[in-house]
């Protein structure tokens, strides 16, 4: 199969989104598509899958020119697209989310459940996926979720898969068992446009690069002729930093001290301690208990023994009301179901929890609101039009920016930042961490949870490894690198002298 895309122009009022741009995929092979957020390559993608219809250009698959008025059109084409935000839905089982839409019927007429299942399974088995049809995907964190996503995707037989930042929310092992479910599809001719902000894994699993930088096509060409920092400059236009950001600085007071924290059986006998100014990074792999240890911090999850400590004092934090006016802020992972109110816009998704400094018996100042609302943006270059759109309307790096700018506002003295740069281009991805580096200047404390070993070590003073719910070992310096955090992420020691022991 192939598809070509021909002078594609896509406007929204004056926003000018794709100029002209040209792109082809064929079955076969794993082309990266390429770009900072707003770039266009989601719109092009959404082109292509039927959700807009383009201003001028042509579509055609297999030489035949076509039109994709709706997303069905697309669908029966044999193009599926997995988008960045995922579109399961939580209230039903794994197996009726793989069929939504196409359900299997019995001779009579009723949904054949049986056969759903079995053919789930049969799906499963072959991309080596352990997970139970029958299990309610509310109950699946995000990188399962995505999984579920691909496999749904590949049972509607799909000649061309849009994989819109597939891996965002995966752990190492898992972003792996993608790759080979891609390399097992293109082996069997079917073609993959691959969306990523994670460079190395372009060079990794894609054949072709095409870049986009503001709506044009600037690049493109073979990846095994480039390398990261090649693809980082045609995608911001200079040349990107990649040196540590660590620095030498004199930390202030203690801000918060945990000692011996545990609940249930989502993480157990946590001590550690955070100073102002300090940088702290958590990380570990899938299941390490990380999200859960600092959500029960911010009052969203329930302790059942141990002590938190917030500047010398204890306290008990029941809820994320009393955490925000203790100067604790949290910036959640899934910025789709925790992070954005999709009905609200975009200030007011910048502002939600500082309302009440902007309000006065309950009328809220809006000219001071919109004066640290514009503060925030140009700080963190955040791409829009008008504050009042929609949320949605944003990339999903911007939407990311958009919540950071509101924790932002709370002047915290505690902030904790799960995953900060999931879905940011590269660009974006250095001004987030100049505004971290930025804020920990200011004397505030800083817990960046991520997966990425390299967000850790190139950003943070030092850096806790947690596994299946305990804290595995702590690290500084030269101590800090991919190997030793990977020993530990993976249920290894470190003696006194530092060496590892496996």
């Amino acid at each position: 199969m192939l598809v070509d895309m021909k002078n594609i122009v896509k406007s929204f009022g004056s926003n000018h989104v794709l100029k002209d741009v040209s792109f082809t995929i064929k079955g076969g092979e794993i082309c990266a598509l390429l770009g900072e957020n707003g770039a266009g390559k989601s719109t092009l993608m959404n082109i292509l899958g039927g959700v807009f219809k383009q201003d001028s250009g042509s579509i055609s698959v297999d030489g035949e020119l076509v039109e994709f008025n709706v997303p069905a059109d697309s669908q029966k084409a044999g193009i599926a697209f997995i988008h960045q935000e995922l579109n399961l839905i939580n209230d039903l089982p794994i197996y009726e989310n793989m069929f939504l839409g196409r359900e299997k019927k019995t001779k009579r007429g009723s949904l054949n459940l049986n056969g759903m299942v079995e053919e789930t399974e049969q799906m499963f088995k072959r991309m080596n996926v352990e997970l139970d049809p029958k299990r309610m995907v509310r109950e699946l964190d995000a990188s399962y979720k995505q999984i579920v996503e691909i496999c749904r995707a590949m049972m509607t037989n799909a000649s061309i898969i849009i994989m819109d930042e597939p891996t965002t929310s995966l752990t190492e092992q898992e972003t792996a068992r993608v790759f080979e479910m891609m390399k097992k599809l293109k082996d069997e001719n079917v073609g993959i446009i691959f969306i990523s902000h994670k460079l190395n894994e372009v060079l990794e699993v894609c054949d072709r690069y095409v870049v986009l930088r503001d709506g044009s096509l600037v690049a493109e060409g073979n990846v095994n002729v480039v390398t990261t920092n090649d693809l980082a400059r045609f995608m911001v236009g200079y040349d990107v930093r990649t040196e540590s950001l660590r620095r030498e600085k004199h930390l202030g007071e203690e801000i918060i001290r945990v000692e011996d924290l545990s609940s249930n059986s989502r993480f157990r006998d946590i001590s550690f301690s955070i100073r102002a100014g300090e940088i702290v990074g958590v990380t570990g792999l899938l299941g390490d208990g990380r999200s859960e240890l600092f959500q029960a911090i911010f009052g969203a999850e329930p302790v059942t023994s141990g002590k938190i400590f917030l500047n010398g004092d204890q306290v008990k934090i029941r809820s994320t009301t009393q955490a925000i006016v203790e100067g604790i802020a949290y910036l959640p992972r899934n910025r789709k179901e925790n992070g954005i109110i999709k009905d609200l816009n975009i200030i007011e998704n910048a502002s939600i929890v500082t309302w009440s400094r902007f309000s006065k018996r309950g009328v809220i100042n809006s000219r001071k609101h919109e004066a640290v609302y514009e503060e925030q943006r140009k700080s963190l270059r955040i791409k829009m039009d008008k504050h009042t759109d929609r949320i949605t309307s944003l990339s999903g790096g911007n939407q990311q920016k958009v919540v950071l700018a509101k924790w932002l506002a709370a002047n915290p003295k505690l902030l904790i930042l799960d995953n900060p740069t999931q879905g940011v281009d590269v660009g974006a991805k250095e001004d987030i961490y100049d505004i971290i580096l930025k804020l920990a200047d200011e004397d505030i404390a800083i817990v960046v949870l991520s997966s990425e070993a390299q967000e850790i070590i190139r950003l943070c003073d030092r850096a806790i490894v947690m596994y299946h719910g305990v804290i595995q070992g702590e690290m500084a310096g030269e101590l800090m690198n991919e190997h030793t955090i990977m020993n530990l992420a993976t249920g290894g020691v470190l003696t006194k002298e530092g060496r590892e022991i496996h």
